[in-house]
């Protein structure tokens, strides 16, 4: 499976931004797909994810409320929805995904793209 994020770049705080993510060569319906960050010097922390259906999905204590997952399934893409931004959501999103459910490890990887909140 080949992963492609897009949509990252330079939003203010309070604001929004949607990140697209677009899978490719492999069967996408039936993988769970996860968005991942990491910040300079963090651990990288695992913020959203869907199942292939939809059914099934996580959140992140520290995006609850602001983060928002979908899943466009004839388009074979991911978004994630950003809201109310805050600086501390400053990092490098990546789009990942793994066969069957939401949680465990996953294995494909796409490159980051940067997000930058600042006033």
């Amino acid at each position: 499976v080949q992963l492609q994020a897009f949509g990252g770049g330079l939003a203010q705080p309070g604001g929004s931004l949607r990140l697209s993510c677009e899978a490719s060569g492999g069967t996408g319906s039936t993988y769970a797909v996860g968005w991942f960050r990491q910040a300079p010097g963090k651990e990288r922390e695992l913020v959203k994810a869907i199942s292939w259906n939809g059914n099934s999905i996580f959140t992140a204590n520290s995006v609850k409320g602001r983060f928002n997952i979908s899943r466009d399934g004839a388009k074979n893409t991911v978004y994630l929805q950003m809201n109310n931004l805050k600086l501390e959501d400053t990092a490098v999103y990546y789009c990942t995904a793994r066969k069957g459910f939401v949680y465990g490890d996953y294995d494909y990887w796409g490159q980051g793209t940067e997000v930058t909140v600042s006033s």
